[in-house]
């Protein structure tokens, strides 16, 4: 993984040193060295920071054709890249490196923007055709990778990350409707908290010209219509097709010239990654595991019992209150984004003490809650909306049930409180997913917070809305299952712009770790997405197909538990501990103060009142508090204006 730039002008020239500085920006991305190139003509920059994985001897980049006319710089990994290499020497390309980077520039040449359907892995990357004189930058089917764009002063501005943007001289300013948004709902495919910054959505690519500016789909989750996928199939060959496609998506992620480990939890995600890798790996792997001092949060046995299974050398990373507070602000400012828990400083910290252990690779179970339904509200969705054939007394039960043992999921994942109006999602979809209703609660809650004329300018407006008039409903949703449905949204707003930053990417690439994603292969996705609803969720058992696919590299203990979210001891339950103590102190501060869109008076009143709420309470309203929190780093690090 590295760090990547872009400028294209069509005007005046490109700076070489803006081009520099914004790639320097980006050294915690590539520390093993960075560097630029910039067109005949001065109207094109492409910068690159380097993490070197592949071809530590050849691959740096920027990296040019034959002919010196098409140039690519890459942040990513594309695996099976050897055999495209075979391939593409067999056809009289002459590969500069033998890195897998330059693959995607080859493909390239023979295909032009079809080279993305011959691409395996997760990816950003941007190239530059003078033959055709265009820029064409592109972004992994899922968001692994981030890849951020801008136009200023009729330069467009392409970047790994906004802070590299902010240094080029884009204008560092909030986005008041997505700050609004952010407390609404889980985030746009393309809209950023930032003035004038956008996202290439997941699946997309972006092709501009002197005249010309589109961004285009190229990949979608496809889910098939409810009824249509074949039943005649058993479950044990739904389960050996699931269980041939992961495993080959963990194997082919362990290659690499440098040591790789895995981040290890008490979930099964984590825990499947690591008794199939240990099956591959011709020495027992590093399994790197986060603990905690409170016995709710903490996986540390449940790990550490598997790592024993998996003969993998167990590391233990403990975190407290303390560590938190001290890393909050580092690991938003990695982040650039709003935080609902500190679970991603927890993430911060495993990737640094993974660095100081000499690593540089993780294999790592994001995304299988994605794919499979593992959380609370993706259960409760198939207890709902999926009743065909089942006894209503007894779903009550059952949702019940999960209310009563998901107690650290409230108001995070499943409904909490009064859920505001979703009208206007009902009459679209014709339902309403559980994870809209919890989002929306905690809009309701936050809606107190916010400055009156602020709340005023947007509180008509339907937030959901803005993401379903990006989504193609009757392509990719209309007749499909409720389930398959949620997390079809899921994907394209919460994975990406959420999950894959926070729990991931950012916070492994803030200390130069890159971080591999076997779920998110996307032959493991679509095998996943063809098979019927009930291999992902079947009564209250989530994540049904893998449970069973990796029965025998997992322990009992873990293939009996159900799904925790990863998550730190929320600050409100530790009222005098340093932690909760940096919260308030930020709260009740200057920067906070100096933001306009909030109360602050009604911020420090309900900071006042936290302290008589049960736990249960306490920690709904903490996920209020940390994006709050964050904005008050950010809008500090970062100099924002509003």
């Amino acid at each position: 993984m590295c760090g990547i730039v872009a400028l294209y002008s069509r005007r005046e020239p490109v700076s070489p040193a803006i081009l520099e500085g914004a790639t320097k920006r980006l050294y915690h991305r590539g520390p093993d060295g960075q560097r630029q190139w910039i067109s005949r003509d001065g109207r094109v920059g492409l910068g690159h920071a380097r993490l070197s994985i592949i071809d530590l001897a050849t691959g740096d980049q920027p990296i040019s054709s034959e002919d010196h006319r098409t140039h690519i710089v890459a942040n990513g990994e594309f695996y099976g890249y050897e055999a495209i290499q075979r391939d593409l020497e067999s056809r009289g390309h002459h590969l500069r490196t033998r890195s897998d980077s330059e693959v995607a520039l080859h493909l390239y040449e023979d295909y032009g923007v079809h080279c993305l359907h011959y691409l395996r892995g997760e990816f950003g990357f941007v190239i530059w055709d003078e033959k055709q004189q265009s820029l064409f930058a592109a972004r992994d089917r899922f968001g692994i990778k981030p890849l951020f764009y801008s136009w200023h002063n009729d330069k467009l501005y392409i970047a790994s990350e906004v802070k590299a943007l902010f240094t080029a001289g884009v204008p560092a300013r909030w986005d008041p409707e997505s700050v609004y948004n952010s407390f609404s709902f889980g985030g746009h495919q393309m809209r950023t908290l930032y003035d004038g910054v956008f996202l290439v959505p997941p699946g997309h690519y972006l092709l501009v010209t002197d005249k010309h500016f589109q961004i285009t789909r190229y990949w979608d989750f496809n889910y098939p219509v409810a009824g249509s996928t074949t039943q005649n199939r058993s479950d044990a060959d739904y389960i050996a097709e699931f269980r041939h496609e992961f495993e080959e998506a963990v194997r082919i992620r362990l290659r690499a010239d440098v040591p790789v480990g895995v981040y290890l939890s008490g979930g099964l995600d984590s825990c499947s990654v690591l008794g199939l890798a240990a099956r591959h790996h011709p020495e027992p792997i590093r399994a790197f595991t986060l603990t905690f001092d409170d016995a709710a949060y903490d996986e540390g046995p449940i790990a550490r019992e598997m790592a024993t299974l998996a003969e993998a050398n167990f590391y233990a990373i403990p975190i407290n209150q303390n560590t938190l507070a001290e890393n909050f602000a580092d690991a938003i400012l990695q982040s650039e984004m709003l935080c609902v828990n500190a679970h991603g400083v927890a993430k911060f910290l495993l990737s640094k003490a993974v660095r100081d252990a000499g690593y540089k690779v993780v294999l790592t179970g994001e995304g299988s809650d994605e794919i499979l339904g593992g959380y609370a509200h993706f259960r409760r969705d198939m207890l709902l909306y999926n009743r065909e054939g089942q006894d209503p007394a007894e779903i009550e039960q059952l949702l019940q049930w999960l209310n009563e043992n998901n107690t650290v999921s409230r108001g995070l994942l499943l409904p909490d409180g009064d859920t505001g109006n979703l009208e206007a999602v009902r009459r679209i979809l014709g339902y309403v997913p559980s994870w809209c209703e919890t989002f929306s609660g905690r809009a309701v809650k936050s809606q107190s917070l916010l400055a009156d004329d602020f709340s005023c300018r947007f509180k008509h407006r339907e937030s959901y809305l803005q993401l379903l008039s990006d989504i193609d409903i009757p392509g990719q949703l209309k007749g499909r299952d409720a389930l398959n449905q949620s997390l079809y949204l899921w994907g394209k707003s919460v994975l990406a712009n959420y999950i894959l930053t926070m729990l991931g990417d950012r916070m492994e690439m803030a200390h130069s770790i890159e971080g591999r994603v076997p779920f998110l292969d996307h032959r493991v996705v679509e095998c996943i997405c063809r098979q019927p609803v009930n291999m992902k969720i079947r009564g209250l058992t989530e994540k049904y197909v893998l449970r069973e696919a990796v029965r025998d590299v997992i322990t009992d203990t873990v293939y009996k538990r159900q799904k925790h979210p990863f998550l730190s001891p929320p600050a409100t339950l530790n009222p005098d501990q340093t932690f909760n103590i940096f919260v308030q102190d930020m709260l009740r501060g200057k920067t906070m103060a100096s933001i306009s869109y909030f109360n602050q008076k009604e911020i420090v009143q309900m900071l006042d009142r936290i302290h008589t709420m049960d736990p249960g309470a306490r920690t709904a309203y903490d996920q209020i508090l940390m994006p709050l929190v964050s904005m008050c780093v950010i809008h500090e690090g970062f100099s924002m204006e509003c």
